[in-house]
Formats: C-alpha cells, structure tokens, sequence
C-alpha cells in the first residue's frame, strides 16, 4: 500500500492489489441494477414464469414441454446478474494483478497491459456494500461501474481511509 500525506495532513492516495473475482463483479451489477430499479423487474419475470409452470404440472391436461420452458425462462432470468457476473469476469481475468490507485485526482488501474486513468468526475456517487465500494457511472444508464474490492487492501484500517477519500469526492446513492 501506498499511503501519501497531503497539505492538510489527510492521507491522500489509498492503493488496492487484487485479482478481479466474480463475487466483485456480481456486487457491480447487484447495485446497478438496485439503483435503475432492474431487480423489480428481474423479479417480477421471474416469479411470472415460475407462477406460468404451476399448473403446467397441477392442470390435468398439463404439458411437460410447457413446465420445463417456464421453468427454465424463471431460472434464466432469476441468473442474469451471475451470467452478466461470469461475462466481465472472463472478459478481463486474462489481464490477471490489478493495482488500482485511489487518490485525489481520481482512480488509477494498471495491469501487466493496460493503465486506466478515471477522474473523479465520470462518477455520480458510490455505494458501499460489505465487501466493496461500487462507484457508479454518470451516464444514464449507468453502463460504468467501478467496482474496488476491499480484500484488496493490505490492511483492514485501509478500509474507513478508502472510504473516507471517496466520501469526500462522490456523494453516496
């Protein structure tokens, strides 16, 4: 960990290093789909299609085919995030060590083969969940997560100054 002590005496860059899991990008898509209000939605399809294969079993004349679809279109939809989860984890996982710098300026992420810069103003706010921080994108549709893993952190004390940096940047949503 890098830890840099500005003007005022407040710590000013917090360093994570960690590999990316799906648990991190579940977490990313959990709370964006929290914040657009898609789990409402998610769930409603869900529980329309399990109600759909209810009496394709009880009804006398109920088809097999018709409960296995049902069944299979509730499974798939209740598993969107977890496939969507599973999609960006094996999008990036190739890159392998990330070590994203948070300070001041904004975050910072290098890998053995790319360094990304984001400044503090692509965000609209951050929420906290007990394993991460998930700072979420400006854009309507909110497609930008950033998701940093506090297991990334040397120390469980890094964790409120990490917390404390982004507090002071981005508003809690």
């Amino acid at each position: 960990m890098s830890v840099d002590a500005g003007q005022d005496g407040r710590q000013d860059t917090v360093e994570l290093v960690y590999r990316p899991a799906r648990g991190d990008f579940l977490a990313g898509v959990r709370v964006r789909e929290r914040r657009r209000r898609l789990h409402l939605v998610r769930w409603g399809f869900t529980t329309l299609f399990g109600a759909a294969a209810v009496p394709a079993v009880t009804a006398p004349k109920g088809s097999a085919v018709s409960f296995v679809t049902a069944a299979f279109c509730a499974a798939l939809i209740w598993s969107i995030p977890r496939l969507q989860a599973h999609h960006a984890l094996r999008t990036v996982s190739w890159q392998g060590e990330y070590r994203t710098s948070v300070s001041e300026a904004g975050l910072t992420t290098e890998t053995a083969h790319v360094t990304l810069t984001q400044r503090w103003s692509v965000f609209r706010g951050y929420r906290e969940t007990r394993d991460h921080l998930v700072l979420l994108g400006r854009d309507p549709n909110i497609l930008l997560v950033e998701v940093l893993p506090k297991r990334g952190l040397p120390c469980a004390q890094d964790a409120e100054r990490l917390r404390d940096l982004v507090d002071r940047r981005l508003p809690r949503v």
